[in-house]
């Protein structure tokens, strides 16, 4: 990459093509240029999970199991505990610790289960009465910093939600069943069809997510109000659901199989040198999914280009018309 200060008059080639001018992500200008606006139609769609500020609130699985067993009644306030890590690396995609979680409640009420708030007395309470300039969370010592309520609220009527590690080499959102506390570092789209989890994998968001993201080291840094509230969506077909549901249940099956979580699954996936018959059907079917998503948009791409070689190079292209359709002047719609 060549940078210059000053008027410029030679030519600007992108990706071995000439093109009028470079954004500052790395783009030719489209039709529309400057920064892609949140839109009302996805508002109340994207979530960040609870930040607990207070690593004592964390229970390794045999300190849960021996709160409820001690009382059944625990289970009220015990819950897994899943974040980034273990989205990413677990072949399941399950939470390997649990947390106590009084939600929003008064102290009295957490009195009522004396086991579990003695733990947040002995584990938190000291930390937090060290703090100097957050003298709610202080006060409020069994309470999370932030609890994520309408999160929670969202979600309460549904059996899974879609889930996706803020930070990530992979950008890979997976189904994920209610009943955990999800962590800070965990983006939650309250959708349980396969449809909505379909545009989310396709390749259309992952190029349009780390376009409009920052890095954290050489991971992705996903912030759903970037990321997805500016993201236009299609009204999606079933084709799309069709397609995602088969993806959702070969890659399931593959990392259990292999026992390796989305991160070493799509390493394998984009290393050109893996061969694998199960990784070669999961390209597949992304590429399927990708195929059904563009038809959603109303765009056709050549299935002869459409290869797993070339597949990144080809969608990479899909992020102008994508800022095109999305609000970049005026207000959101």
């Amino acid at each position: 990459m060549w940078l210059h200060r000053g008027p410029w008059e030679g030519v600007a080639t992108l990706e071995n093509r000439p093109v009028s001018t470079i954004t500052s992500v790395l783009e030719p200008v489209s039709r529309a240029s400057g920064k892609a606006h949140r839109l009302t139609s996805n508002s109340g769609k994207s979530f960040q999970g609870s930040n607990v500020n207070g690593i004592g609130f964390v229970l390794e699985p045999d300190e849960a199991e021996e709160l409820l067993r001690q009382d059944p009644r625990n289970a009220d306030v015990v819950f897994p505990y899943l974040n980034g890590e273990d989205l990413n690396s677990r072949p399941d995609c399950s939470a390997s610790r649990w947390v106590i979680n009084f939600f929003d409640w008064p102290l009295d009420r957490a009195m009522q289960y004396p086991a579990c708030l003695g733990i947040i007395d002995t584990r938190v309470k000291p930390a937090r009465e060290q703090l100097k300039n957050k003298p709610k969370e202080k006060q409020n010592y069994w309470l999370y910093e932030r609890r994520a309520i309408d999160l929670y609220a969202a979600i309460e009527e549904m059996e899974r939600v879609i889930a996706i590690s803020l930070v990530s080499k992979a950008v890979a959102p997976a189904f994920v069943p209610v009943g955990a506390v999800f962590a800070h570092r965990l983006g939650v789209f309250p959708y349980d069809d396969d449809a909505h989890f379909g545009l989310l994998v396709s390749t259309v968001h992952y190029w349009w997510a780390v376009t409009r993201s920052s890095t954290l080291e050489t991971r992705t840094n996903y912030a759903p109000t970037d990321c997805f509230e500016t993201f236009p969506q299609p009204v999606l077909t079933h084709a799309v659901g069709k397609a995602a549901g088969a993806l959702d249940s070969h890659r399931r099956q593959l990392m259990l199989d292999r026992w390796e979580g989305l991160t070493a699954t799509y390493n394998r996936v984009h290393n050109p040198k893996e061969e694998a018959a199960d990784i070669g059907e999961l390209r597949r079917l992304h590429i399927e999914l990708d195929h059904a998503v563009t038809a959603d948009y109303g765009w056709r791409i050549s299935r002869s280009t459409m290869t797993s070689g070339r597949l990144a190079k080809a969608c990479a292209s899909l992020s102008a018309p994508l800022r095109a359709s999305s609000c970049s002047t005026g207000s959101s719609s």
